[in-house]
């Protein structure tokens, strides 16, 4: 028996969806505003590692950024509110995903999935009940919706807990418990559980567990009789992420709120009654023009293919995934590696045979230095950035070569990047970088 997709539903779950959202986000960008993190990573840079192919994305100084994450702040609560809804929707996700091009630097699963989240919402009437557009006849009133408004919301967040726990099945986090053998003992502070966190088998039960429960609960949030169970280890799961790992910020509480999508409109009903001036209503469904129906329907489908096709990428590329992170971005790769590096540029004048070493602080703040180290794509492009500033300063032709050492998931530091290549005469491409050293297995 198939499923109809069209089939007029109540419109609850997505009028909770978007107040929730809306609610978050404002309380995100207020997050960071109060912690400085506006100034500290798009004032403060003076470089910026743009996507490939988008150079042209530029932080717009620090007048310019603050009066932007104004703007997104009020398009957030007129999200929340229903306010002019649809503007508000599409400013939000031009201007948060702006942001986030700016520096990959900064690149963080759940700031993709914002993204994603807000693109959707724009093309759903989620302000056609309780919002200030009803209240004030700017949009018509509805209490019902077609299912897929609905649907591609939960699609995409089975997609998200899917694709990140088919990522942990690998030998590092399955077999070796890798990386919560490192994390784990440095939450050994924390009361009663504290002595826990040295123990091997907690470790392993961290791996298997949070494998087990990203594969699996998403089909046990669509199941009616196993929703409210696993809706508690929803939660569950995500504050103790939050408790032991606060450095990915809001994302477990949004995953929360995001995931009562599932719950059926009797319940989101209820929920709306403790809101205020809600009221329960009779009204008419919300139908597309039937030409803008198939291009919506045309335009999903390419955008859930994207999403399918996406995190496998990486076979494209030879080599060890989290090694080279070929095809690693926007895969829903969550908390699987603990990586560090040391790297050091030199640049030399062919002419003369003079070498500078370089001071990676004159030109990188200290987080994009220790990011910037792991990553092959972010080491090229600061590599053509410093033979472009030599060149300014008088070097000839100038050349740049690394020497780079990378630790991976425990194991001990190894080279990484050939240093007998000059990067500057490298080309920036979507294929495999040659110049990235292999990964080989060794004794330990």
């Amino acid at each position: 028996m198939g499923i109809n997709i069209q089939r007029p539903v109540h419109i609850a779950p997505l009028v909770t969806f978007r107040v929730a959202f809306g609610a978050m986000m404002l309380l995100s960008i207020i997050r960071f505003w109060v912690n400085g993190w506006i100034t500290s990573l798009y004032v403060t840079p003076r470089f910026y590692f743009p996507l490939q192919g988008l150079n042209w994305v530029r932080p717009l100084g620090a007048a310019g950024m603050h009066i932007l994450f104004i703007v997104m702040a009020l398009a957030a609560l007129l999200i929340m509110l229903g306010c002019c809804y649809r503007a508000a929707a599409v400013i939000f996700f031009l201007a948060f995903t702006y942001v986030e091009l700016i520096d990959i630097t900064n690149y963080l699963n759940h700031y993709y999935f914002i993204s994603i989240i807000s693109f959707l919402l724009i093309w759903v009437p989620a302000n056609a009940y309780y919002s200030l557009d009803t209240r004030w006849g700017l949009a018509a009133e509805r209490t019902r919706v077609p299912a897929w408004t609905i649907g591609i919301f939960r699609l995409q967040l089975l997609l998200v807990y899917f694709f990140a726990g088919l990522a942990k099945l690998n030998y590092d986090w399955l077999l070796e418990a890798q990386p919560m053998k490192i994390w784990l003992p440095a939450k050994s502070h924390l009361p009663l559980i504290g002595p826990l966190m040295y123990k091997e088998w907690v470790a392993y039960f961290f791996s298997w567990f949070g494998a087990c429960y990203d594969l699996f609960i998403a089909f046990f949030l669509l199941n009616r009789r196993t929703r409210t169970v696993a809706y508690c280890f929803v939660v569950a799961f995500h504050l103790a992420t939050a408790l032991f790992f606060p450095g990915i910020g809001m994302f477990p509480y949004v995953m929360i709120v995001s995931s009562l999508i599932f719950f059926s409109s009797d319940f989101h009903l209820r929920l709306l009654r403790y809101l205020p001036f809600f009221k329960n209503k009779q009204g008419t469904t919300y139908t597309y023009p039937p030409v803008v129906a198939k291009l919506l329907m045309a335009m999903l489908c390419l955008h859930f293919i994207i999403q399918l096709l996406l995190p496998f990428r990486y076979l494209l590329y030879p080599g060890r995934l989290f090694w080279t992170e070929e095809g690693f971005r926007f895969s829903w790769r969550v908390m699987l590696m603990e990586k560090s590096g040391n790297i050091f540029f030199y640049v030399k004048e062919p002419a003369t045979g003079k070498t500078y070493e370089v001071n990676n602080r004159e030109f990188l703040t200290p987080l994009q230095d220790k990011m910037m180290s792991t990553q092959p794509d972010m080491i090229l492009q600061y590599a053509h950035h410093l033979a472009a500033v030599y060149a300014a300063r008088g070097v000839r032709e100038p050349e740049v070569y690394v020497e780079s050492y990378v630790a991976l998931n425990g194991k001990r530091s190894r080279l990484y990047i050939d240093s007998t290549v000059n990067l500057a005469a490298q080309h920036f491409s979507w294929r495999h970088y040659q110049w990235i050293l292999p990964y080989k297995e060794k004794h330990e």
